[in-house]
């Protein structure tokens, strides 16, 4: 049952019949995953975009993140029992790698005459993203001796502007913003080993300019700065190729030729 819902969600099925659940997490700052006892879901897009379609039995949803999945109603039982909860649930065990890991190694670009992979061979900029926690100087904030938990991007913690950047940007209005946002951290460490001493990142309301119809490569380093965290990218209004992923630190000399079926398009990347 879906624990949210007082009494228990019930949907009424007929036995033989196919159905299409669109699933969305609208968590906060949790992934999710949703299983249907005893029964194998056939997921069939992610994201508003087609995948080559595949059957598991529990699929994973990052925060904000969209899957649509079908689901017979085969089972020789009046009652399909679902199940919807965090990764961290209950030890043990402590998390579900592997439960994530198989459901996003089984993504698969659809790659049809109607829906090509049509990935750029060309880039225009080469950017490394580093995304971790830090804690910085809090006057304010008693409970936590003077300091808070702040996200950050190569080590620069966004400013929000009272000013939004494309009216600065389009108006010309100067003072919103810098265009120094680095290309890439600015030093090295093993970002999933021990975290460096100083966790404090630098404030800022910086962008990294980009010309139109350019087009980028940008490797996404999770860090495990204060906690392992999983961290949703998201592009609003646009999806991007996923053309590799792995665990640990990112490495360019381990970099192998993907097939161009294991290209996905995709508009929420979790890292």
């Amino acid at each position: 049952m879906l624990q949210s819902c007082p009494g228990g969600f019930k949907c009424p099925v007929e036995s033989g019949n196919t159905y299409l659940l669109r699933l969305i997490n609208s968590a906060l700052d949790e992934e999710l995953f949703f299983k249907v006892a005893g029964q194998k879901l056939t997921v069939v897009e992610v994201d508003d975009t087609y995948v080559k379609p595949f059957k598991i039995d529990t699929v994973v949803l990052a925060p904000g993140q969209t899957t649509n999945v079908l689901i017979s109603a085969v089972k020789r039982s009046d009652k399909y029992s679902t199940t919807l909860a965090t990764i961290l649930t209950a030890p043990p065990p402590k998390n579900a790698t592997a439960v994530a890991k198989s459901f996003i190694d089984s993504l698969r670009a659809l790659n049809s005459k109607q829906f090509p992979a049509s990935v750029p061979q060309e880039i225009d900029h080469d950017l490394y993203f580093t995304v971790e926690l830090g804690v910085n100087p809090c006057p304010t904030c008693k409970a936590v001796n003077g300091s808070r938990v702040v996200a950050a991007i190569n080590n620069v913690t966004f400013v929000m502007p009272t000013t939004a950047l494309l009216q600065a940007h389009y108006f010309n209005i100067s003072g919103v913003f810098t265009a120094d946002f680095p290309s890439k951290p600015p030093y090295m460490f093993n970002y999933s080993g021990t975290p460096p001493a100083n966790l404090q990142t630098r404030n800022g309301t910086k962008v990294f300019r980009l010309v139109y119809n350019s087009t980028v490569q940008l490797v996404l380093q999770d860090t495990g700065i204060i906690a392992p965290e999983n961290h949703p990218i998201h592009l609003h209004g646009f999806n991007f190729f996923a053309v590799g992923k792995g665990l640990g630190n990112y490495n360019p000399k381990r970099i192998l030729k993907h097939s161009i079926s294991l290209i996905l398009l995709k508009g929420t990347h979790s890292i």
